[in-house]
């Protein structure tokens, strides 16, 4: 279904399909045009759960998000109107133009599983996952997302343009029409098939020495670590925080199972490694004016580590 809707862009499929079975939620990052919104809808269309986008702008509010109560002059009461938050697959499209007031309210849906309504609970619907995108942060009328939003996310996915092979199988889709989304799609997971395979992902066992080394990395993001990074405070303000060790861990039974196993080894900690902690290192001003990147640090962070 993804190959079908996607052309390339491989990393994005593991990381969509990754999270799903973590039960976690994407951030994706890029330019316009490099299919972050179809690619939500195929994966929606593919487990028959429902899919609401929220076009996100400077007046959007954070009732137009996760719903309010109406007043029915006929019967003298108000009644609740669940807001397009209250879907399986929950599309926030340029993220970082909205306000912050906006941005943090789906802070309790992404991280509670519900949304708080006139004083009344309403639980979110199973699966739930949120696939956030915004564009580059310098690009005019963009705000930053604050650092307790930016956590909640399993995965930051940068997107990259298509390689030239890839751009030429697009055009070559176009002009035969198979481009577009086809107008009925028989769904081939459901949604009892992805509650299943996250349960799954539960029993993934994880040895003492593996989450051993996931403890290694998150201590050296801080500075600390068993093989300390010199000078690393210079560059990182904010190192990863113990939600990073849950999702690397997270992230790793998750990859194992995609792969087949029911254990996970050190390879499936690094194997989405940048996905899972580029987010959540906070660089210094002098790191972000030499050209440092988060990338960089996590590839110096990976380097001193031993393996188990």
């Amino acid at each position: 279904m993804f190959g079908s809707r996607v052309v390339g862009q491989e990393r994005l499929r593991l990381a969509l399909l990754t999270s799903l079975a973590a039960g976690g939620h994407v951030l994706l990052e890029s330019v316009p045009g490099l299919a972050k919104t179809t690619a939500a809808q195929a994966l929606a269309s593919a487990i028959g759960g429902s899919f609401r986008r929220i076009q996100c702008t400077p007046d959007l509010m954070p009732n137009d998000i996760i719903g309010t109560q109406i007043f029915n002059y006929g019967t003298g009461e108000f009644t609740t109107q669940l807001g397009p938050v209250h879907a399986n697959i929950v599309l926030l499209d340029e993220i970082n133009r909205s306000s912050a007031k906006t941005q943090s309210a789906m802070l309790e849906a992404m991280q509670e599983r519900q949304t708080s309504i006139g004083g009344e609970v309403y639980p979110l619907p199973h699966p739930f996952m949120v696939l956030a995108t915004q564009n580059p942060i310098e690009e005019e009328g963009t705000y930053v997302l604050p650092e307790a939003q930016m956590d909640r996310f399993l995965m930051k996915e940068i997107l990259t343009y298509p390689r030239p092979a890839e751009e030429h199988e697009i055009l070559d889709r176009s002009t035969s029409g198979t481009l577009s989304a086809p107008k009925s799609v028989q769904p081939s997971v459901s949604l009892d098939d992805i509650e299943f395979l996250q349960r799954a992902v539960d029993r993934v066992y994880v040895d003492a020495a593996v989450k051993r080394y996931i403890i290694d990395l998150v201590f050296s993001t801080r500075g600390s670590g068993p093989r300390p990074i010199q000078n690393l405070t210079q560059s990182v303000r904010v190192g990863a925080s113990p939600r990073g060790s849950l999702a690397l861990m997270r992230v790793a039974q998750a990859h194992a199972l995609v792969e087949g196993r029911d254990y996970a080894t050190p390879d499936d900690v690094r194997a989405l490694r940048y996905s899972v902690l580029r987010h959540r290192l906070v660089l210094t001003f002098d790191a972000l004016a030499s050209g440092i990147t988060p990338e960089t640090i996590i590839d110096a962070v990976f380097s001193a580590v031993p393996l188990p």
